[in-house]
């Protein structure tokens, strides 16, 4: 194979490596060093009533925007300046919820979910609970961890104009991909979740008009779009320190490229503080309120990490870099070499737990 040929095979496929998630082997080093850092772990108070505050907001948008045209500036800028950002808001508390962050309730946890569900649009914090939880246990996992583009996205949207197709359209991919991968049991709490957003929806359209029901899911929509918050999802697991590439069947024992960035931004503000995603891997348990001061107690863990300084420029940078692309993510196989093999099937008792008995994070 020439040189040529050989590179460019290297730079059209994933980041392959054996090497274990890194969150946690640190999880444990920080455990050893700071073991104060367990008492951070628990449910948060506050992010119920942040939860009611921005449903509220969301509900009266849509209610004062009832009679303005949908295709006018002023639906459109509120769409995109506080809907967008309070819908991205809602997607985050959906993610912290799923860690039973909440309440101590389990069920408590998934009824709040739905609630904070509601302006989304469509039914999504049901299914999400799952697939989250895998992407943290099978991090990097190919078939398994869903936060990963599927072969088809990397190759044909591996141009400039591709790039751009999927940050303008990122949240469809989000959404759709899951079931592209693997699908999870349809349990009473799926069906809870549509019904309630079914009816809230139908609520909605009779008291207010489509207008309303049309701002929410633009809402939806910009948020996982061309937006400054948006760029969380890029900019916590794609690879930008340009790495050697390393193809599946070139692949090596050296470490592996980092896979997951922090941004400690002012933008953490609006979306509980997901930015701390390094600290948030590394614990799960930890309410958003407490990821600074665990990045502050074990900051000689955090400080050398590499990290992103703005979410509007991973965007920019993401499509025009040539460098990086859907290609650059960190890829693990489910069986690997020290024999353990990760699955997506789930036992009765994960599935209950998901559905409201409690369940301890990792």
């Amino acid at each position: 194979m020439a040189p040529a040929e050989a590179s460019k095979q290297a730079v059209n496929d994933w980041l392959w490596t054996y090497q274990e998630e890194p969150h946690r082997t640190r999880r444990h080093q920080i455990i050893k060093a700071h073991p104060e850092v367990t008492k951070l772990c628990g449910p948060e108070p506050l992010t119920k009533y942040v939860v009611l505050f921005i449903v509220s907001l969301q509900i009266f948008c849509a209610y004062i925007l009832q009679s303005t045209p949908v295709f006018s500036w002023q639906f459109f800028l509120t769409a995109y300046i506080i809907g967008a950002t309070a819908n991205q808001n809602l997607f985050l508390a959906i993610h912290e919820i799923s860690h039973n962050l909440a309440f101590r309730s389990a069920f408590a946890n998934r009824m709040i979910a739905v609630f904070a569900n509601l302006p989304i649009g469509l039914p999504y914090s049901a299914a999400f609970r799952p697939y989250h939880l895998t992407h943290h246990k099978a991090l990097g996992v190919d078939g398994l961890d869903t936060d990963l583009p599927t072969k088809f996205e990397a190759i044909f949207l591996g141009s400039v104009l591709g790039k751009a197709f999927f940050c303008t359209f990122q949240i469809l991919f989000y959404a759709l991909r899951p079931m592209t991968v693997y699908q999870i049991p349809f349990t009473k709490l799926h069906f809870f979740n549509l019904m309630v957003q079914l009816i809230f929806d139908a609520i909605l359209v009779k008291t207010c008009g489509w207008n309303a029901l049309t701002y929410l899911i633009m809402s939806s929509f910009l948020a996982g779009s061309l937006h400054p918050c948006a760029g969380h999802f890029i900019a916590e697991h794609y690879v930008f320190e340009k790495p050697t590439p390393s193809p599946k069947d070139a692949i090596s024992d050296g470490p592996a490229p980092v896979e997951t960035y922090s941004y400690y931004g002012p933008l953490n503000f609006f979306t509980y503080n997901v930015g701390l995603h390094n600290e948030h891997h590394d614990f799960p348990a930890i309410p958003w309120t407490r990821l600074w001061k665990l990045r502050e107690i074990a900051k000689e863990f955090y400080e050398p990490l590499p990290r992103h300084n703005s979410w509007s420029y991973v965007i920019w940078q993401f499509i025009w870099d040539s460098n990086v692309s859907l290609w650059s993510r960190v890829k693990r196989e489910q069986q690997v070499k020290s024999g353990r093999k990760v699955t997506a099937d789930w036992t009765k008792e994960e599935i209950e737990g998901m559905n409201g008995a409690t369940k301890k994070e990792d």
